[in-house]
């Protein structure tokens, strides 16, 4: 699979990025409430990383290491987000990741475009578990990683830093045999 597909759902159109979405990365994934709920986007987010990061997305994706797709309003084309799935080859498995803009919290976006994901996984990519974390103090996201049938595994204590702070993280899992 040399060309990254495009995945419907009822509202959703998950797509490749393109350059021309990066004005529109830069105001949503900028604002501080989206990076301090995620652990690789940061704040405040300067000129010329979005074009940097679409720019990753088409090598990581023919080296079959990742997928990152643009979460979009098939009514409108309005970009909402971003989701992506990195692949562990050697077991088969998946880390899920995503974001939505603030303007599109509490609309359950993140959670069709989560189910579009773990489709593709366990479709396309034949992966046999996907993966996700989220910062304890955002239970909204472990909401979303529930509401797809994700079990909670446990908590990794101080696992990581955000701006100067250890954050216990949360894992979920679903493996191909749970859905």
């Amino acid at each position: 699979m040399n060309t990254q597909p495009t995945l419907l759902t009822e509202r959703l159109a998950l797509r490749p990025f393109t350059l021309a979405d990066a004005p529109e990365v830069k105001r949503l994934a900028g604002d501080r409430a989206i990076a301090d709920t995620t652990l690789n986007i940061p704040h405040p987010y300067e000129a010329g990383m979005a074009e940097t990061w679409i720019g990753s997305h088409v090598p990581a994706y023919r080296a079959g290491h990742s997928v990152t797709f643009a979460v979009t309003l098939r009514s409108s084309g309005a970009l909402v987000g971003a989701i992506g799935l990195t692949k562990n080859n050697v077991y088969r498995r998946g880390e899920m990741g995503y974001w939505i803009g603030k303007p599109f919290w509490g609309q359950d976006y993140c959670t069709e475009a989560a189910r579009a994901m773990l489709d593709f996984g366990f479709g396309p990519w034949e992966l046999n578990r996907i993966h996700a974390y989220h910062f304890v103090r955002n239970p909204a996201s472990g909401r979303v990683m529930a509401k797809i049938g994700m079990q909670y595994e446990g908590l990794l204590r101080q696992h990581v830093i955000k701006w100067g702070q250890f954050e216990d993280l949360a894992l979920y899992g679903i493996l191909r045999s749970d859905r």
